[in-house]
């Protein structure tokens, strides 16, 4: 009965995985406020989204802008960003298709026509080979120029303009991060004079939204270099892993009324996950939207029943139990030595006994002052842990493996 056509967990996959669970506050804040004032024309500020590999970040946003084409906005795809690429070039290309879809490409406008080709030239070749800053303005104010126009022609349909750049944190140098930066800040802030009924005239801002996502990392990029200018244009969240409850919610639909799919007779047949199932998926994911999908698709795959059974989300998960550890060690890798330490030293306190004093002196330190710069980042940067009195781990993945015998089953 269970195949691999119709397995609803995707992990991994750049797609909207079909089974989701969580983010609502951050796909609500798209519907009732990000959107909305946009399209008002009230001012409303970028969203940067940050976190740990493996929480969803690229994969909410995916699920945002599937929401914005719903109601025939205006969607860039999702600007994954390389290391050592061009992200100007990156962001040229796309700009190009919107003005494709804003007939911007047709317009009998010379003005636009020509920011069109410069746009155009940039997509192609890159900022260094068409670009001479001896004739003509820096690549990002043309960029801007097209993003404005873009935004102009959106205000006419009464739709809203979604760009996505992805591995935002990939753009080491500090010269083209603030070109980016500051051609889609400009763009956001940008403002129009509108007549409303009654010939009043108004001053409202595009409907442009800008969504950024990438490693933790990137906001110390930015407060280092643009400081308050970033913050006044964007809104900075780091994402934790998903609460228990809400896994819960999202498996809902296995335990009672069943996943419905397919058969072989031409109607439909529906695969129920036992509550203890459930619960196994959700204890061994530890709240990571990554782990969740993979725990989910390897019980799939573990039977061909129409019930999935706890041994079968066992015997899945046992066959990705080296995938899950691989997914864990990656990102304590990439820890600086400091940080990875504070993480194991509270690792061997028992849970009350996790306090900035009681770290310190088991790493042999005179005071707690000495683990509070790398303590600050574990907590605000990373979101890995929460200061506190206690400390406690809000990365459930990093304490189980740290504490415990996962991912074992």
């Amino acid at each position: 009965m269970r195949s691999a056509v119709d397995n609803p967990f995707m992990p991994g996959a750049d797609t909207v995985p079909r089974v989701w669970a969580g983010r609502l506050s951050q796909v609500r804040d798209w519907q009732d406020v990000v959107r909305p004032r946009r399209l008002a024309g009230l001012p409303e500020r970028g969203r940067t989204i940050l976190g740990e590999a493996g929480l969803g970040k690229s994969t909410l946003v995916r699920r945002i802008a599937a929401h914005a084409r719903a109601q025939g906005d205006w969607v860039t795809p999702q600007l994954r960003l390389p290391i050592g690429g061009d992200p100007l070039r990156r962001l040229a290309g796309a700009l190009v298709g919107l003005a494709d879809q804003a007939g911007l490409a047709t317009a009998r406008e010379h003005r636009i026509g020509d920011v069109v080709a410069r746009v155009r030239a940039i997509s192609a070749a890159g900022v260094s080979v068409t670009m001479d800053p001896r004739e003509a303005p820096e690549p990002y104010a043309v960029l801007t120029e097209l993003l404005v126009a873009i935004g102009e022609r959106a205000l006419e349909a009464d739709v809203c303009v979604l760009i996505h750049l992805d591995e935002v944190q990939n753009i080491t140098d500090a010269a083209e991060l603030s070109q980016v930066l500051i051609c889609l800040g400009d763009a956001l802030a940008h403002e129009v004079e509108v007549v409303a009924p009654g010939g009043v005239r108004l001053q409202r801002v595009l409907p442009i939204a800008v969504y950024l996502t990438g490693l933790p990392e990137f906001a110390e990029m930015t407060a280092a270099s643009k400081g308050a200018t970033f913050a006044r244009r964007f809104a900075t969240s780091t994402l934790a892993p998903i609460e228990a409850a809400d896994l819960r919610l999202a498996l809902h639909q296995f335990v009672t009324p069943g996943w419905e799919i397919p058969d072989a007779a031409g109607s439909t047949v529906r695969v129920r996950m036992e509550p203890e199932a459930a619960e196994a998926v959700v204890r061994l994911c530890c709240g990571e939207p990554f782990l969740f999908q993979l725990a989910g698709e390897r019980a799939w795959y573990a039977g061909s029943g129409d019930v999935i059974t706890r041994a079968e989300v066992e015997d899945g998960w046992r066959a990705v139990r080296a995938e899950a550890l691989a997914h864990v060690e990656r990102i304590l890798d990439r820890l600086p030595p400091r940080e990875r330490q504070v993480l194991e030293t509270m690792a061997g306190l028992p849970p009350e006994g996790r306090t900035a004093v009681g770290i310190a002196t088991a790493m042999g330190l005179r005071s707690a002052s000495q683990i509070g710069p790398f303590a600050q980042r574990l907590d605000t940067v990373r979101g890995i842990i929460e200061r506190g009195s206690p400390y406690r781990f809000r990365h459930r993945a990093i304490e189980a493996y740290l504490t415990s015998g996962w991912p074992a089953p």
